[in-house]
C-alpha cells in the first residue's frame, strides 16, 4: 500500500496534498437513501454494483440501507468482498479458463449465494465441467436487449441456453439478466416477458430477472418483469450522470482535489491531475471533467501527470499558481481504480479514510 502522507481525521481538506479524490459524506448518504427508497417503493430488490467504489465498508452501508446483495465484475473483486463477509454475490462476467474456474469453485464453496452469468454454450460447458461433482453453481443467462455488449440476441436463444444450463451437471438455472441502453425499458420488458413466457411453457422456473444501469435507474419500475435492479455509479454520481438526467451536480459526491502547478500563459493553467487521476474517459464530452470553482474553464487535455486547462472563457478571476480546485470527473468508477485510498469529508473536514480494497482487481 502507498507510503504517501495519509489524510488525518479532522484535517481541513484545503491542507491536503493533491491530486486526491474526495467523497462528501452527506451526498453519499443521500444517494444511497434516495435510490434505495425508490427501489422499496416499487418492490424491486436492489443489488449495488461495487465496481464504482470497490470498498467493503461502503457496500455494507448499501446493504444496511436495504440492498439485497452485491454485484461484482470479476472473481478477484468478489473474493475481496467474500473475505469481508458478503455472501450474496453476483458476478456479471463470462468466466472462462481453468485458472479462473478453479478460483470460482473455491469461492462457491465458501459463500452461500454466489451467482454468475453466461451467454454461450462454451461458457456453460466450461462451468459445468468445473462444477460437476462440486457444490452446484447458480447461473443466469445474460441477454443483449440493445446494449450491444455481451448477451444472447433473442428470447429464443435465452431459452435455449437456459435449457442447457438446467440440464448441465453442476449447474442450476437462476434466471435472466441484462445491461441495457438507457431509456429502453419497453425493449427490455418485451425481451424479458417473451423469454419468461417461453420458459414457463417448458416448466423452467426463472427466479431472478435482473435489470441494470444507473442513467435511467428511476425508470426501472417500467420493466415489470424484473425482480431486481443493479446499479453502481449512483453512489458517487459523476458528470455523465448529470448529463443523463439521473442527478444534479449537487448529488455528485466525488470530486478530485487538484492544484494549479503552472500558468504558462494568460489563457492556460496546468493541474497536477492528469490521466492517472482524472481518467481519460470522455463518455461523449469534449473535455476531461468540470472544474467546479471555474465552470467556464475547459480541461482540454491530459498527459499522465498533467491536466491542461483553457482559461480563455473565464472572464472574471482566474486561478493562481498553488490554488486548489475541485474537479467533477466524467466517470467516477475509473477514478476509484486509480487510487489506493478514498478520503471522505463533511463540510470540508476529513471524516474517514477508506482503503480501496478491490483496486486493480480486474482478473
Amino acid at each position: 500500500m502507498t507510503n504517501l502522507p495519509r489524510p488525518r481525521i479532522g484535517q481541513d481538506i484545503a491542507s491536503l496534498s493533491t491530486p486526491l479524490p474526495m467523497i462528501d459524506e452527506a451526498r453519499l448518504a443521500g444517494n444511497i437513501a434516495r435510490v434505495q427508497s425508490y427501489m422499496n417503493t416499487h418492490g424491486l430488490a436492489f443489488r449495488p454494483h461495487i465496481k464504482t467504489h470497490k470498498i467493503p465498508n461502503l457496500a455494507r452501508e448499501q446493504v444496511e440501507a436495504g440492498a439485497r446483495g452485491i454485484n461484482c465484475q470479476k472473481i478477484t473483486e468478489a473474493e475481496v468482498f467474500a473475505d469481508a463477509g458478503f455472501e450474496d454475490i453476483l458476478i456479471t462476467f463470462n468466466i472462462l479458463g481453468p485458472e479462473k474456474l478453479e478460483r470460482l469453485v473455491a469461492l462457491n464453496a465458501r459463500i452461500s449465494g454466489l451467482k454468475v452469468v453466461a451467454d454461450s454454450e462454451a461458457t456453460v460447458s466450461g462451468l459445468s465441467k468445473a462444477f460437476s461433482g462440486e457444490r452446484p453453481l447458480a447461473v443466469l443467462v445474460e441477454c443483449d436487449t440493445g446494449g450491444g455488449r455481451c448477451g444472447v440476441q433473442t428470447p429464443d436463444a435465452a431459452v435455449a441456453l437456459a435449457k442447457a444450463i438446467a440440464g448441465a451437471p453442476g449447474l442450476t438455472f437462476a434466471g435472466l439478466l441484462t445491461y441495457p441502453k438507457a431509456d429502453t425499458e419497453d425493449a427490455v420488458e418485451a425481451f424479458f416477458s417473451t423469454a419468461i413466457a417461453k420458459l414457463a411453457d417448458l416448466d423452467i422456473p426463472c427466479p431472478i430477472v435482473s435489470n441494470g444501469g444507473t442513467p435511467s435507474l428511476f425508470s426501472a419500475h417500467k420493466v415489470k418483469s424484473a425482480t431486481e435492479h443493479r446499479a453502481g455509479t449512483y453512489i458517487y454520481n459523476d458528470r455523465s450522470m448529470v448529463r443523463a438526467g439521473h442527478c444534479s451536480l449537487d448529488d455528485c459526491a466525488m470530486f478530485i482535489l487538484a492544484t494549479v502547478v503552472s500558468r504558462p500563459t494568460e489563457d492556460r493553467a496546468i493541474l497536477d491531475a492528469g490521466s492517472k487521476a482524472l481518467t481519460s474517459d470522455l463518455l461523449g464530452f469534449s473535455d476531461f471533467g468540470l472544474i467546479l470553482d471555474y465552470p467556464d474553464a475547459v480541461i482540454t487535455g491530459l498527459s499522465e501527470e498533467h491536466g491542461t486547462v483553457d482559461l480563455s472563457k473565464v472572464t472574471r478571476r482566474r486561478p493562481e499558481i498553488g490554488e486548489k480546485v475541485r474537479v467533477i470527473p466524467n466517470h467516477t468508477c475509473v477514478v476509484s481504480n486509480l487510487f489506493d485510498i478514498m478520503t471522505f469529508h463533511k463540510d470540508g473536514v476529513v471524516t474517514r479514510v477508506e482503503e480501496v480494497e478491490a483496486r486493480g482487481l480486474v482478473w
